[in-house]
Order: structure tokens, then sequence, then C-alpha cells
């Protein structure tokens, strides 16, 4: 029984010795796993946290849209932007809530919610599209050369016809028909020979004056010559609200 006493002593002294030598070191690297274990967790977590926010933020600005509630449809758009404006969720609730706020004659608060997505999104499709729609809103005000400008941004192959198209409409409203005869070409080029958008590009380019004609220089492009590898997406008429460019795919969570 001595014999284990002592044994077991000697045990305990061996330890108290590793502790006093080792014990905080030991102490600090279990302190740093479980920080960066925690940190690992968090890291995961908030983004995750953040997404399903916006999306529920989200969420109630379509809800709002779809019982034409523009108060609430401003106050989640505005907490999007406030909170989770990186996120994708943010660009395209500011696109949704242009749209309501030009159906309610506000014409400039849409374009301001247009040039938030245009300064603010991420995504270089979102930023074409809300490009689009501010010079589509812009056209319908007579601001013939603030329109212009912004469809002469750079943009992709996919939005060249539309934004062709609308350019011919702005330069015909401004009276520069020799110039709308040719954006009107140029997005008939880049037009898909099936898109049925072509026919009604072509009775505005045929519309124009005579003189225009001859002025440009060029024959009209016929219908069944698109530009080869040109990927449009279906264009829609372009009426004065700015919906009329390509939807924006929702982002994924």
């Amino acid at each position: 029984m001595a014999a284990y006493d002592i044994e077991q002593q000697e045990r305990l002294d061996e330890l108290r010795a590793w502790w006093s030598r080792w014990g905080s070191l030991a102490l600090t690297l279990v302190i740093v796993v479980c920080a960066v274990v925690l940190g690992v967790q968090g890291w995961r977590w908030w983004p995750a946290k953040q997404t399903d926010d916006a999306a529920t933020l989200y969420a109630a600005v379509s809800q709002a849209v779809r019982e034409n509630d523009l108060a609430k449809a401003k106050d989640a758009a505005a907490q999007l932007a406030d909170k989770f404006a990186g996120t994708g969720y943010a660009p395209r609730a500011a696109l949704v809530l242009a749209k309501l706020q030009f159906d309610a004659k506000d014409a400039a608060a849409a374009m301001a919610q247009l040039q938030w997505v245009i300064d603010r999104a991420d995504e270089t499709e979102l930023k074409e599209i809300a490009r689009y729609r501010l010079a589509v809103l812009l056209l319908d005000g007579k601001q013939y050369d603030e329109t212009l400008r912004i469809l002469d941004a750079k943009h992709g192959e996919p939005f060249a016809a539309v934004y062709a198209d609308l350019r011919g409409d702005a330069l015909a409203a401004a009276g520069r028909p020799a110039e709308s005869r040719a954006a009107y070409q140029t997005a008939l080029a880049k037009f898909d020979a099936k898109s049925p958008y072509r026919n009604y590009v072509q009775v505005k380019l045929d519309s124009l004056p005579a003189a225009a004609a001859a002025s440009s220089g060029s024959a009209a492009v016929p219908a069944s010559a698109p530009a080869a590898g040109a990927a449009t997406p279906a264009a829609p008429p372009p009426a004065a609200g700015p919906t009329s460019a390509p939807a924006a795919a929702a982002p994924r969570r």
C-alpha cells in the first residue's frame, strides 16, 4: 500500500513539473485552436445569415409590389440597400422598386434607384439592365443627349441589339435621322434572325425620311442578315417604363 502511495505521488510530482514547464504553452495552444474553430464557424455562418436576411427583405419587396404597396416596397428596399448592399438582392430590389415608382408617376425616384444599381451593383448584367432602363426614362423625358451618353457606355454583346435600337429611337427623336438609320441598321444586324422584334425595328427604319437613307450612304440591312455569332436576349418593345430590358436572374442563395 505504501509503495502504491509513493508511486502515485511520483506521478503527481511529474505532472506538476510538466505543467510548470509546459502548462502555459499548452493552454495557449488550446485557446488558439478554439479561436480558429470558432472563427471558421462564424465565417461560414455570417454570410449565410446575411443572405437569408437579405432574401427575406427581397421577398417583402416582391410582395409589396404584387400588392402595389409603394410604401412597404420602399421601406424593405431601403433596408436592403442600407444593411445588405453587397448581396445580389439589393440591386434586384432597386430594379423592382424603380418599376413601381415609375408606375406611380415618380420618374425621378425611379431614375435614382436605377442609378444606384449602376453605381453599386457587382454584377455587370444588372448594371447594363439598369443603364438601359434609365436611358428609356431619359428618352421619355426628352433628355436626348443624356440618353445617348448612357447608351454609349460599354456593354456586353447580349445587349448590343436593344441598346442600338434604343439609340435609334433617341436619335430619331432628336431630329438626327441619318444617325438614327445607322443605329437601326446596327440593331437589325445584332438581333437574332428569328426574333420577332426585328420586324418592329424594320418598320421604324422604313419610317425614317427618305433623305436620311441618301445621306447615310447605306441601305437598310436585310431582315435575314443577322451578325454572325451574335447572342442576344429576346427584346421587348421599348416602352417608356423601366422594364423594357431583359429581366435579371434571381441571385443564388
